[in-house]
């Protein structure tokens, strides 16, 4: 079992509706992220590879894990929802929907399974010189948290060069906005995945989001990506 910060979620909402992220640093050690970048190779922990070339998506390659996750995959998880779902209801009360997220993630798995999500989304991504990955936003299904999270598990500026993490923000009637997340080994990223609500004259709307690894120059570049919601 890994000891993990505790989260304060007031100030990530607050980031989060400053800059359109929350930054968290030192979530794991070097010893940890190394790890995690070692497991790439063992298949056995990966339900399916995406190289991203196929599909348009860019450059480089991911893998999804499988059910069972690893524990210190399923272990981030956890702490990371529990963290941010009183966000999530925060926004949906702001946004007028109806919907209510549940306090553990466990809870949460059972709705998206209920209705045919039943994929794990958590993914390790390996990027090598030339790689990138396009702005998108990762949905899987009707079921959809509405926060994510990303760590960053090589060294910038020492295991390669380049690849920022960066996000866009379409606000309405307005260019869109840009932002480069840095981050050393081991700091998270929170961002959302499709919208956050941001005020307005007749109150709250959604602001569309999207994010996306630009270029690397050289080396290589692992990051383990939490996705709460379950695919289909």
């Amino acid at each position: 079992m890994m000891t993990l910060p505790l989260l304060d979620s007031r100030l990530i909402q607050q980031s989060l509706a400053q800059f359109g992220y929350a930054r968290i640093n030192s979530v794991l050690t070097p010893e940890q992220c190394q790890h995690l970048c070692t497991s790439y190779e063992q298949a056995s922990l990966f339900r399916s590879r995406i190289v991203m070339q196929r599909y348009n998506f860019g450059a480089g390659e991911y893998q999804y894990f499988d059910y069972p996750l690893p524990a210190p995959v399923d272990q981030l998880r956890q702490w990371g929802y529990a963290a941010l779902s009183p966000i999530a209801n925060d926004w949906a009360d702001r946004l007028q929907l109806d919907q209510h997220f549940p306090e553990q993630l466990d809870d949460f798995l059972q709705r998206c399974h209920q209705h045919g999500q039943v994929r794990p989304t958590p993914l390790l991504l390996r990027y090598q010189a030339g790689d990138y990955n396009c702005l998108h936003q990762d949905l899987y299904g009707e079921h959809v948290f509405p926060l994510q999270m990303a760590i960053m598990l090589s060294r910038p500026g020492t295991d390669f060069q380049g690849g920022e993490f960066a996000l866009t923000e379409q606000r309405p009637r307005m260019q869109s906005r840009i932002e480069v997340v840095p981050l050393a080994q081991g700091d998270a990223v929170v961002f959302p995945v499709q919208y956050r609500p941001a005020q307005g004259s007749r109150g709250y709307h959604r602001v569309q989001m999207r994010h996306g690894v630009s270029r690397i120059h050289s080396g290589q570049r692992y990051m383990l990506g939490i996705i709460f919601h379950d695919a289909n």
